[in-house]
């Protein structure tokens, strides 16, 4: 059913006073068919937080033919400080805010209009990177500041801090069966993973007992979980955990996966990062897989591991996978006047399928610059576009060398052409309004509208935030891949 005819059937129900609209989910009390969530850091001078949200089919705050003194919609219940991140799960309805203020890591209910759903305990101080899986029962957490990687078991309730110095980012597949964990300025990646009995039962003495493979186990004694580093499967030691030569990659930065989440395609940042050569190498997600037992296969050599990469001359920071297509952006560092800056680009990678075991690499398409390695946005919307978010844009090549810019890129995914829209200010959020042919975004600390047709500016007069708008999201969006955080 598309979204528009959603919006028909959402209508007519209401009408006979239904309260089911498409794919099963309830009307929730606002009535909206087409909510975008909006993340406001410091709404009051006495608030640190908000979540609002507007009615995405009219574009208002409030109800349609209400008074622009009638209560605008928000969440109920929220009281996180300085939310920055929205992971938006609209096939759960679901959505988990992330604090920067306080830590707080909240789940909204959608269906609700509310927080009722708690927040997430067990993590450790502030998160540089935080993700929950999609059946809500494993969380994890980076806290670079305090060097330690949480993985919350919600199923127990347990939670198991590892120690590993750097760490600043995760990546969750969305199944929620494994994640991976990068250290900044580092060449290696490690996994959590919960040991069988017999994997724990010799575990007595600390980490002259611990797999070989393992750098932190927790708890101490007979641990169920540790961390382990990616090494090659060159060896077993008694406990059974292979273990060799780690394995090298080139700063890697993130984890994107496969559409049938057999595979991992990790981000190596390259130059961008430090490092020597921007690329994307795959795994087979098997053997990272945390579950007890669940694992299978091995990981690669390291010439294996080499023979599954594939340069990426534009930068390799975050990406998207659609099908047979995966978009790769980054930063290409380029000399200008004398000094070292960076220029946006897009490259399309087209994946293995059937017969084609290789990845292939097309020329790489400028798009909007933004600050190295940073943390960006990407996401597919209607009217076959993708939009990429940066920020920090006017440090790059562009502004430097009086070309037009600014943080926010269209790109035509049947012609590969992209669009920069004029600069607002950083763009940290983007929202598909799926059917409706409009994207919502956060830039400059604002909400704005563009249209997918032809990327014009719609009226935002009447969906404007008092405070600073961070992340924006579309809560009835047909997918989890209406996503701009996995």
């Amino acid at each position: 059913m598309s979204a528009a005819t959603a919006l028909v059937v959402a209508a007519a129900l209401a009408g006979c006073g239904k309260t089911i609209y498409f794919a099963g989910r309830v009307l929730p009390p606002s009535g909206l068919a087409n909510r975008v969530l909006i993340a406001v850091q410091n709404p009051s001078a006495s608030g640190g937080g908000a979540l609002g949200f507007v009615d995405a089919f009219y574009d208002i705050r409030y109800k349609y033919n209400s008074t622009n003194t009638a209560p605008a919609f928000n969440i109920a219940g929220y009281s996180g400080s300085l939310p920055i991140s929205i992971q938006n799960m609209p096939e759960e309805q679901i959505g988990a805010v992330y604090g920067s203020g306080d830590g707080t890591f909240t789940l909204i209910d959608y269906a609700a209009e509310s927080a009722a759903k708690g927040t997430v305990s067990g993590l450790n101080g502030l998160s540089s990177s935080i993700f929950i899986s999609r059946s809500l029962s494993y969380a994890v957490a980076a806290n670079q500041s305090s060097h330690v990687l949480t993985v919350v078991n919600r199923l127990t309730g347990a939670s198991y801090p590892f120690n590993l110095p750097g760490v600043y980012r995760v990546s969750m597949n969305p199944g929620g069966s494994m994640a991976l964990a990068f250290v900044q300025n580092s060449n290696y990646i490690y996994y959590p993973r919960q040991l069988t009995s017999a994997q724990t039962i010799s575990f007595s003495g600390g980490p002259s007992s611990w797999p070989k493979a393992a750098v932190d186990c927790e708890p101490y004694n007979q641990p169920g979980w540790c961390l382990f580093q990616a090494q090659s499967s060159d060896h077993t030691d008694a406990t059974g955990n292979y273990y060799g030569t780690p394995l090298t990659f080139d700063r890697p930065v993130k984890a994107v996966f496969s559409a049938d989440g057999g595979t991992a395609y990790i981000l190596n940042c390259g130059p961008e990062c430090g490092g020597t050569t921007a690329s994307v190498s795959s795994m087979t997600v098997a053997p990272m897989i945390f579950l007890v037992g669940q694992q299978s296969g091995t990981l690669p050599t390291q010439s294996a591991l080499n023979g599954n990469t594939i340069a990426i001359p534009g930068g390799a920071s975050n990406a998207l996978v659609d099908s047979s297509t995966m978009y790769v952006i980054g930063q290409r560092p380029q000399q200008v006047q004398g000094q070292t800056l960076f220029a946006g680009k897009l490259t399309v990678v087209t994946l293995p399928t059937g017969s084609t075991t290789a990845m292939t690499v097309a020329a790489p398409i400028s798009i909007s610059d933004g600050a190295p390695g940073a943390v960006s946005r990407m996401l597919e919307a209607d009217d076959n576009t993708l939009w990429i978010g940066m920020t920090k844009c006017t440090n790059g090549v562009r502004a430097a060398t009086g070309l037009p810019y600014g943080c926010l890129t269209m790109v035509n995914t049947s012609t590969n052409t992209a669009t920069l829209l004029p600069y607002i200010g950083d763009a940290t959020g983007i929202a598909g309004v799926t059917g409706l042919h409009k994207v919502y975004t956060a830039e400059g600390g604002q909400v704005y509208i563009y249209s997918t047709v032809d990327g014009s500016a719609k009226d935002n007069q009447y969906v404007t935030v008092t405070g600073t708008a961070y992340d924006v999201a579309y809560m009835d969006g047909l997918t989890d891949g209406n996503n701009t955080v996995y």
